[in-house]
């Protein structure tokens, strides 16, 4: 398995000690750590302790099954993106359709091919890697982004929406729902059917808390993306205009220097030509008083990770 010289941990759930064996020596073989456990509850243990990378786990077990385990791990924050695959018997279709509403990513069929198993790991291995990369890079650089069904319901969030939602008094936990208000605009739909794409924000104050709902994205699916915008602080844009006394648009220019993109970069971002970023760079390191965008940059970040 590709993935295997990185060390990836994986934890195998079943109540058959014939199969925890078998599994484990395979994916020791293939240069994995395993943590094994034969008991829904066991497993919800060894996960919050272990941290695995992965997760294979039968559906059928006495006591607390699969499904259920499944369900409360993916409730736990900082499980969101753990794949879990789950392990049925041959010709049990119901058990997929409850493997997947229970929060799973795949199934195999016993008794287990092994290349087909190492081949799903490999595949979800990588698209979790992804994900999770993907969401540090969000709180890296400081997005207030929340992910949301057309009902409100919270898929995850990036660890600074939270916190911001956290000082309202409002849940950000995966499967926790957000203020009838914001459901109520999300579920809104003009006469052309286009939802609340042309409505530009919702404020809503909370708890002594001023925040501003934007909608990022919304391709009419399940996942809606929202921005979060603490009023009392303004937008990253807004910060920085206020702060070295930029226009808007110079603002949004040094924003994504900040943020370590490339000319050609923030062009496109901005649907924008590099001419016109270079004559804002211009006008920015004016104002800044630098002359190098590593010198603007750092004062940028200063501003925006400066306490609220």
């Amino acid at each position: 398995m590709s993935d295997a010289r990185e060390s990836n941990r994986v934890l195998v759930v079943d109540d058959s000690q014939d199969t925890l064996m078998m599994l484990s020596d395979a994916l020791r073989l293939e240069g994995m750590e395993v943590l094994t456990s034969s008991s829904g509850r066991h497993a919800i243990t060894m996960a919050n302790s272990g941290s695995p990378d992965i997760v294979l786990m039968d559906a059928v077990m006495p006591g607390l099954d699969g499904f259920e385990t499944c369900q409360i791990l993916k409730a736990d924050r900082g499980f969101e993106d753990i794949p879990i695959i789950f392990m049925t018997g041959l010709n049990e279709s119901e058990h997929v359709v409850r493997a997947l509403a229970a929060g799973g990513v795949d199934f195999v069929s016993k008794p287990i091919e092994l290349n087909e198993l190492f081949a799903r790991m490999r595949v979800h291995l990588g698209n979790a890697r992804r994900a999770r990369s993907a969401s540090r890079a969000l709180d890296s650089t400081g997005r207030w982004i929340v992910a949301c069904d057309r009902n409100g319901k919270v898929f995850w969030s990036t660890q600074q929406a939270s916190d911001l939602l956290h000082r309202a008094g409002i849940r950000s936990d995966p499967g926790a729902y957000l203020p009838w208000e914001v459901v109520g605009w999300l579920s809104q739909s003009d006469e052309a059917g286009h939802g609340p794409l042309n409505r530009n924000a919702l404020r809503h104050s909370r708890n002594g808390q001023d925040l501003e709902f934007r909608l990022l994205s919304d391709d009419r699916g399940e996942e809606v993306l929202l921005r979060l915008i603490d009023r009392h602080r303004g937008t990253d844009e807004e910060q920085l205009s206020k702060a070295f006394g930029v226009t808007l648009r110079e603002a949004e220019v040094l924003l994504w220097i900040a943020h370590g993109k490339s000319n050609k970069e923030i062009a496109e971002i901005l649907d924008m030509s590099p001419r016109t970023v270079n004559k804002h760079l211009e006008q920015i390191f004016n104002k800044l008083m630098v002359e190098k965008r590593t010198s603007a940059a750092t004062m940028a970040v200063k501003v925006l990770w400066r306490d609220g």
